[in-house]
Formats: C-alpha cells, structure tokens, sequence
C-alpha cells in the first residue's frame, strides 16, 4: 500500500467477472485509489495468501474461508459485497454409468470435494443435511487440498485422496461415489446431478430459504479499515458502482450489497458451517463487520 501523488494504491485480488469487469479495466474509477490487481486467473489458489500471509490490501475470499479466518482473530474485515454466488445444486454429481444416486442414497458413501471447507461444498453438505436428511458423518469426504485458514482442522471423516489422483477422474473410475465439480467437467455427459432438475431445485431452495447461496465476498486488511474508512466505505462504492455496470443478471442474482439484502444468506451459511464444525460456534451476522463497514449500503 502506497500513498504516492495522494492516490492510495492497494494491492488486490479480485478476479474477473462481469461485475468486476467495468472496475477491473477502468471504466469505473477514483481519483483517490487505485488497484494494483494481482495477475491471478484463479483467486480461490490465492485464498491462502490473503489469511495466512495477509498479501493484499482488498481481496475477494470464499466466505467459509473468511468465517473460519474470523474464528482465529485474523486481521480481516469483512464488507457486506458479494464478489461470486451461486445455488449448489448443480455441481454435486454422480457418474450415471454406475447407476442413479439420489441425496438419501448419499449415507456411507465416498464423496470427493477440493477442499472440505470449500463454501459450495458447505452449502451442499447443508442442504443434504437439513432439506434431505443425510447423515454428514456416515460419508467419507475425499478431499484433494488442505484448508486455507492452517489453524482449521479437517474432522475425521476427511480422507486425502492419493497423492496425483483428481477428482473427475475417480468419480468416472468408481473410486468416489460422487463429487462437487464445475467448470467443463460438469459438461461430460457421464456425470449426472445428484439433485435432480437441479436448477428447479435451486429457485425452490433459494424461495423457500429467502437465501442466495454467497460464495466470494470482499474483505479488507483490518489496518486499512483503521487508518482509512473513507477509503473503505470507496472501494465499496467503487464495487458497486462496477456491478451497475454489468449486463442485467439472471431472475436469482446473488451478487448483493448492504447487510439488508445479505443477512439471511450470511445467517445460514453461519447455521451451516456451525453445524458442520467448521467454526467452533455461531456468530451474528454484525459480528462479521466492523462499525464502518455494517452501515455499508
């Protein structure tokens, strides 16, 4: 972080959507700050450098990763921004040429994952848990990297799966029963939604909830917040003003402001991670904030 010519230059991680896109090439800007964007294609790979070696001044973080980070008093603060969202229930998936599999046919099975507190696998586990009755700790959960936040400790029913082994690849040999993948792999037509008519039940989820499933938010480093509110409350603003910019978003947009509009969304993925042990115990969702940035709209 720089103050040079009076413009305060933060070193970011912020990735490209289209609600980052106007901010990200300039099209929206301030003549007060300006972003030093890291050449990250994927931020998630970055996750761990913002909680553990506190790299960048503004960052988007997968908000498990930030619960847990708050869990362990790290010097982060949270604004009420959604970077990413989306409903889970696409991307749990079984390989169909090994028969169907439903959500309560999940107990005792082998279920890969990146990460066991990657936030989309969190919403999974807590819509199988709460809407569908699955026993979360009769399943192994097969997992490919470590936590973000190294004070977290995987529960036992976490397995690594061999070292040079990836996922798509054991769900399509049999060696995992299912899986929380994105991207192409979700294209091969051999995997099949474990939710069926998954997007159908993602709008009746997401109605019946008041919730869109958060997935990124944005986070400053705590000594920022301190020495420079006004900046914060901009680079807010700035975010905002960014996602204006972007073509109109579908009938279900997660990507909201102001802690109005996020509230519940936080409060269940709170309920959730506090049900999977993945922070100690609840929090409130103003807990999250500080005294600038809860006000934030």
């Amino acid at each position: 972080m720089n103050n040079e010519s009076n413009v305060l230059t933060l070193k970011t991680l912020l990735g490209d959507y289209p609600n980052t896109l106007a901010l990200k090439r300039g099209d929206v800007r301030s003549p007060n700050i300006g972003f030093d964007f890291a050449d990250v294609k994927m931020p998630h790979t970055a996750f761990k450098d913002v909680v553990r070696h506190f790299k960048y001044d503004v960052a988007e973080l997968a908000i498990v990763t930030y619960l847990q980070a708050k869990a362990h008093g790290k010097p982060l603060v949270l604004l009420p921004a959604v970077v990413v969202g989306a409903p889970p229930h696409p991307f749990l998936v079984y390989n169909a040429e090994r028969g169907q599999l439903s959500p309560a046919e999940l107990n005792g099975r082998r279920v890969g994952i990146r990460a066991y507190s990657v936030t989309t696998a969190a919403w999974i586990r807590g819509v199988l848990q709460n809407d569908h009755g699955v026993d979360l700790d009769s399943i192994k959960w097969v997992t490919f990297e470590d936590p973000h936040v190294a004070e977290y400790a995987d529960p036992a029913t976490v397995l690594r799966a061999p070292a040079g082994k990836q996922l798509t690849q054991m769900l399509l040999d049999g060696e995992i029963d299912a899986g929380v993948v994105g991207g192409a792999d979700l294209k091969d037509p051999r995997l099949r939604p474990v939710f069926a008519n998954p997007n159908e039940a993602a709008k009746t989820w997401c109605e019946q909830n008041g919730a869109l499933p958060i997935n990124h938010m944005l986070v400053v480093k705590e000594s920022l917040a301190e020495s420079s509110p006004a900046a914060v409350k901009e680079i807010f603003a700035l975010l905002r003003e960014s996602k204006r910019a972007a073509p109109a978003a579908a009938e279900l947009d997660p990507i909201q402001f102001g802690v109005a509009n996020i509230r519940r969304s936080l409060d269940l993925i709170i309920h959730y991670s506090a049900q999977q042990r993945l922070i100690p115990k609840r929090i409130e969702v103003e807990e999250l904030f500080d005294e600038v940035t809860v006000g934030l709209k």
